[in-house]
């Protein structure tokens, strides 16, 4: 863990100087083009002290640069079978796993820092030609920033990589963006690595960003829909209010979530027909997950004939209320059975329950029982269900002309 902060720390001490150089316009080296002169700055100190300070190459200069390969590689061996192994063996007692994927996934680069660095410092006790030098130099510019982003990257991998089972195990929506998002931020440091690199050589790249944050201007007004739509994608997953397999409504448009892609939602509708919904509007309407509903609502109405008695009435709303109340799919806590109006042409009773199951098919399935219990109860009182009717009353003289014909 100290590894991984240490090596973002180098990162971001590298990043923020190349900003700062760009904002300035300065062409000075950032401290990873100081790196070299550092190094050659510690070989010198030792070649002083061994009074190896010669114009040419002697056979000690030859014998303390393949001494510092040597050690390099063996420093190189002992960080790997010894201290990684410790830490290795520490992570494997600790609660989380994140330390088991971060260990090992520092452990190359760690190695690749220590090999550049000692072979660095081994070639610069040999006496090189002023080309050769140069390019030795360059290519330290090359190596050693490359294998710091190396491992800020590995480290950035496995911190996904463990997010992304701990969001599996919790079913988070998270877990399928994840990929896109640990490819997205390698993506960027893979950039920064190439700009800081690009600055330790002298070079301005001030021209360079503002033509990167022009161009990422016209791309986002180009790809604004893709955009708002992986937003979308991006909200619908972190706010979750459906899984694929819910009956929901959105909008206007109802069916069965039967995929959540990165541009749209698809339902499919009781007419079988698929429709794609662009996730940015996903995530600005209104959505009503069926699935969830814990009953389903039942509210409907009947009329009985306006020669029901009140005696009649209230023996037919007991029992109404009495086989709802037997009935075990009917969630008991609601239950509502009233005479509420004279209708036009019925004296309607309002039949207000839920039902315990709230699977649509379920649902439909009690509501047919319901009815038929409720078509045998009235047809045992006697009683007979209204329907519409009208009644036209003649008067007048020619009506009762009419009639008295007919009498």
């Amino acid at each position: 863990m100290h590894m991984a902060r240490l090596l973002t720390l180098i990162a971001t001490l590298g990043l923020s100087t190349s900003l700062i150089a760009a904002e300035t316009g300065s062409t000075q080296p950032t401290s990873n083009a100081q790196a070299p002169d550092l190094l050659e700055h510690l070989v010198d100190l030792l070649l002083g002290r061994l009074g190896l300070e010669t114009s040419g190459n002697t056979l000690a200069h030859w014998g303390i640069f393949v001494g510092l390969l040597i050690a390099s590689w063996f420093l190189r061996t002992v960080v790997t079978t010894g201290i990684f192994n410790i830490l290795k063996h520490f992570a494997s007692k600790t609660e989380t796993t994140l330390d088991d994927k971060l260990f090992p996934a520092l452990e190359s680069p760690t190695k690749g820092l220590i090999v550049v660095l000692g072979a660095f410092a081994a070639f610069k006790v040999l006496k090189l030609s002023p080309a050769l030098d140069a390019g030795l130099v360059n290519l330290f510019k090359i190596a050693f920033p490359a294998v710091i982003f190396w491992g800020v990257i590995k480290a950035i991998s496995a911190i996904v990589d463990h997010l992304g089972e701990v969001a599996r195990e919790k079913d988070m929506g998270i877990a399928a963006f994840l990929p896109l998002i640990k490819k997205t931020v390698i993506i960027v440091f893979i950039i920064l690595a190439g700009l800081t690199i690009i600055q330790s050589f002298g070079y301005d790249v001030k021209t360079f960003l503002a033509g990167l944050g022009i161009g990422g201007l016209a791309f986002a007004l180009a790809a604004q829909d893709t955009l708002a739509n992986l937003f979308g994608s991006l909200v619908v997953a972190i706010d979750r209010p459906f899984h694929v397999g819910d009956s929901v409504q959105i909008g206007s448009l109802q069916g069965t979530v039967e995929d959540i892609g990165m541009r749209s939602t698809k339902l499919r509708t009781t007419a079988r027909t698929l429709i794609a919904i662009p996730n940015k509007s996903v995530a600005n309407d209104a959505i009503t997950n069926f699935t969830r509903m814990p009953q389903r609502r039942v509210d409907q109405t009947i009329g009985l004939t306006y020669d029901t008695t009140p005696e009649q009435m209230e023996n037919i709303l007991v029992d109404l209320r009495t086989l709802l109340k037997n009935d075990p799919d009917v969630h008991q806590q609601t239950i509502v059975v009233n005479f509420a109006e004279y209708g036009a042409s019925s004296m309607d009773i309002q039949i207000i329950y839920f039902t315990s199951n709230p699977d649509w098919i379920k649902h439909m399935e009690l509501r047919e029982r319901i009815n038929l219990k409720i078509m045998r109860a009235v047809a045992a009182r006697g009683l007979s269900m209204a329907f519409p009717t009208q009644t036209i009353q003649f008067d007048g003289p020619v009506a009762r002309s009419i009639a008295d014909r007919k009498a």
